[in-house]
């Protein structure tokens, strides 16, 4: 039988923080804490173990690129008109 699974990955940033979490049929599994600096599985103790080796290292480069996006987008968007 075919069984369909929906996973989701959130990524994201500001000035001061980051998310990065990764989640399978609406559980979260996995998420980067940035301020204790390791990847945090949030599975209950009675389902099988998931890891996923190098996802920090993976999270703290993606943190790296989307703060120097929003530094670029933030400095092209500076003199753009407010919508009306």
């Amino acid at each position: 039988a075919d069984v369909l699974h929906e996973d989701i990955r959130i990524a994201g940033c500001s000035d001061s923080d980051g998310e990065d979490m990764y989640g399978l049929n609406g559980e979260e599994l996995y998420h980067a804490d940035f301020n204790i600096q390791e990847e945090i599985y949030v599975l209950p103790p009675f389902v099988d173990p998931f890891t996923c080796p190098g996802c920090y290292e993976k999270a703290v480069g993606q943190l790296q690129i989307c703060k120097h996006n929003l530094k670029v987008d933030s400095k092209a968007m500076k003199d753009f008109p407010p919508e009306r």
